[in-house]
């Protein structure tokens, strides 16, 4: 199972934090700091698996975004690769290209898009057509419920 989910530029700025287990705060900042260390020092070359406390670290660099998923030992290394990268393909085909602004400004959307396709560090969807049909039909009940109604509209008159 998927402990937790950080995505992090080049600079170490948090982008998304995403955790699948209670862990208190003090120590969700000490294992963000502590692991930002950890990746951005290694080189490019070098491999995206690698072992930490009692867990593994999966790591893959998009443009100047980190996507860092940390594991149980027992877990694919693989499979979690793979999950990183669905995520990836989720967000470019939903912002046309993603880039790290894209994550800045619509977060709550890269939020939404990863809790459609994982659940409790587990993947609850594996289409992506059918993760980002859920998005479309959420975006447009947003739209509708933000777009300004007359007053006989709301009374079922119009």
């Amino acid at each position: 199972m998927m402990r937790f989910m950080l995505l992090f530029s080049r600079q170490g700025k948090l982008r998304l934090q995403k955790w699948y287990t209670p862990t208190a705060e003090r120590d969700k900042k000490k294992m963000v700091r502590e692991l930002m260390q950890v990746v951005l020092a290694r080189k490019p070359k070098m491999c995206s698996f690698l072992e930490w406390r009692d867990l593994k670290i999966v790591y893959k660099r998009y443009a100047s975004l980190y996507f860092c998923c940390v594991v149980e030992e027992q877990d694919n290394e693989l499979i979690t690769l793979e999950i990183i990268h669905r995520f990836v393909e989720l967000l470019d085909k939903y912002f046309g290209s993603v880039c790290e602004l894209d994550i800045i400004f619509n977060f709550e959307k890269a939020y939404f898009i990863l809790d459609e396709f994982l659940m409790g560090g587990e993947i609850q969807d594996t289409s992506k057509k059918s993760v980002l049909k859920a998005i479309e039909q959420a975006d447009l009940l947003q739209e509708e419920d933000e777009s300004p109604r007359s007053v006989l509209e709301e009374m079922g008159l119009a």
